[in-house]
């Protein structure tokens, strides 16, 4: 009887074991940062900026204290190295300069990426990411590409930006500039306005972090929700939707080829392609 039970523990403790070993591959399988064809660009001279949350601090209404959060790290890494890997220079930014915070959670193992661990050792980008440039300082108009990077964190505070706001419309008047972003990256757009006072993405095909996802990760008491405040502000949104929204995937290109936007991380590599396709057929 003793050794039937203990074959029984082994064999679960076994089956557990190869559960973990092979989580990120299923998840991997079920949509979770899909496999992408990337191709590399032979840019010179050409300069993009990634834009970052500031706020820490996984926190409900009323609360100060929360879960650690901030930028989902490859929100920023994959991008980062899709850039410097077609020849871009890249700097990096945030809402209140300095150290930009890192979801914890972005570098569980199941979930960690290739450009997650590529950015582990990688001392230059540690370097700006610990001293990101404050958004007042960016001369906006010096970059082809603006990218804003998503996670929990930029529902606290990419979408209060009024500075944000301006940059963004500096940005999308400048005819040399393509302007892209992922999951919450979006709500950083929602400010930006023309010269009449419209809000500039209004009529514009735009997908961010839908309302079906954020609930089933029990995260919808946040500030600002994608879907809700993209399509307040008038753009036309729209998505994917999978067993777990975690898992879909959509890359959406407005009419004018003016902003790219991804869904949530798994665009992490088709948004900044889009984005560096149009800049090439633009040369």
């Amino acid at each position: 009887m003793k050794k039937k039970i203990f074959k029984i523990i082994a064999t679960i403790s076994i089956l557990v074991i190869v559960f973990f070993i092979l989580l990120p591959t299923l998840l991997n399988k079920a949509g979770l940062h899909p496999d992408y064809n990337s191709k590399k660009y032979s840019f010179s001279e050409k300069k993009a900026v990634i834009i970052s949350t500031s706020h820490t601090t996984l926190n409900k209404p009323g609360e100060t204290t929360g879960n650690l959060t901030g930028v989902f790290a490859s929100e920023l890494t994959v991008p980062y190295y899709e850039f410097t890997d077609s020849g871009f220079e890249v700097d990096i930014a945030s809402i209140k300069g300095g150290e930009i915070p890192i979801d914890p959670e972005s570098f569980f193992y199941a979930v960690k990426t290739n450009s997650d661990d590529r950015y582990l050792e990688d001392q230059i980008l540690k370097e700006k990411v610990k001293n990101s440039i404050l958004i007042d300082q960016l001369e906006i108009d010096n970059y082809d590409i603006v990218f804003i990077a998503g996670g929990w964190g930029a529902a606290y505070d990419l979408g209060y930006s009024e500075t944000l706001g301006k940059k963004i419309s500096e940005a999308y008047y400048n005819s040399n500039s393509i302007i892209g972003g992922v999951c919450h990256g979006v709500l950083g757009f929602i400010n930006a306005k023309d010269s009449l006072g419209n809000l500039i993405i209004k009529n514009k095909r735009m997908t961010g972090v839908t309302n079906k996802q954020i609930k089933e990760l029990g995260i919808f008491y946040t500030p600002q929700h994608p879907e809700e405040e993209l399509i307040k502000a008038g753009a036309i949104f729209e998505s994917k939707t999978a067993f777990r929204d975690v898992l879909a995937n959509l890359t959406v290109v407005d009419e004018e080829f003016k902003f790219v936007t991804g869904q949530n991380q798994n665009a992490g590599h088709e948004t900044p392609q889009k984005m560096m396709e149009i800049l090439k057929n633009k040369q």
